[in-house]
C-alpha cells in the first residue's frame, strides 16, 4: 500500500469516526424509555373530570408532577387493583421524588362506581392517588374516543352483576402536562420507576 492510499484511509476513518461521533451524540440526547414514547401524540391531551371528593380536575391541577392516569373500574377482579398497587409501590420506589407523582384512576364504569365508592377503593392504595368519573355517558364516551380507550358493558346473570371489559394501559404525562408515554399492563414497576426518573429529570 503506498503512501497516498495510507493517508486517505486514515482521512475516511478520521471522518467516519466524526460522524459516527455526531450520531451518536445526537441519539444519546433523546431519553431512552421503557415504555411506548408518544410524545407529541394528537391525542389526550387534557381531560375535565370530578375527583371522588367532589372537586372538578384537570391535568393543570398536577402542574410539577408527573401523571400516571389508568382508566378501570372497582370491581375489576385483577387488572385494576394489580395496576394500581403497581403504582402505588412505584412512588414508594421513587422516595423522596415520589410526592411527584400523581397516580390518576378514571372509572369506566359510573354507574356503579360513586364518589363513596371511589373514595374507598383509592384508600386500598395511597392516599394521594385520585378517582375520576364523568357525569354523564356521552362525556365518558367522548373521553374514552379521546383517549383511544376501548371498554364496554358485558352483562351479568343480574342487572347489576356486569362486568366491564376495558384497556388496561396507562398514559403517562411529564411534569409541564405533556404526554409523553403509554405504559402497557403486565410491563412491570422497575421499568416504570426509571421512566418517571428520566421525566422528572
Amino acid at each position: 500500500m503506498n503512501k497516498r492510499n495510507t493517508l486517505k484511509l486514515i482521512a475516511s476513518a478520521a471522518l467516519w469516526t466524526g460522524a459516527t461521533g455526531l450520531l451518536a451524540a445526537c441519539t444519546d440526547s433523546a431519553p431512552k424509555f421503557a415504555a411506548v414514547d408518544v410524545t407529541g401524540a394528537d391525542y389526550a391531551h387534557d381531560f375535565a373530570l370530578t375527583d371522588h371528593n367532589g372537586q372538578p380536575r384537570t391535568l393543570k391541577d398536577f402542574a410539577g408532577k408527573v401523571v400516571v392516569m389508568f382508566f378501570g373500574f372497582t370491581q375489576c377482579p385483577d387488572v385494576c387493583p394489580t395496576s394500581m398497587n403497581e403504582l402505588a409501590e412505584v412512588k414508594k420506589m421513587l422516595g423522596k421524588d415520589g410526592d411527584r407523582l400523581q397516580g390518576l384512576f378514571v372509572t369506566v364504569d359510573p354507574e356503579r362506581d360513586t364518589p363513596e365508592v371511589l373514595k374507598a377503593y383509592m384508600g386500598n392504595f395511597d392516599p394521594s392517588f385520585l378517582a375520576l368519573y364523568t357525569t354523564t355517558t356521552g362525556q365518558l364516551a367522548a373521553l374514552a374516543k379521546d383517549y383511544k380507550v376501548y371498554y364496554k358493558k358485558v352483562d351479568g346473570t343480574t342487572a347489576t352483576s356486569y362486568t366491564m371489559d376495558h384497556s388496561a394501559g396507562s398514559y403517562v404525562y411529564d411534569t409541564q402536562g405533556k404526554l409523553r408515554l403509554y405504559t402497557r399492563y403486565g410491563s412491570g414497576v422497575q421499568p416504570l420507576v426509571d421512566d418517571i426518573k428520566l421525566l422528572l429529570k
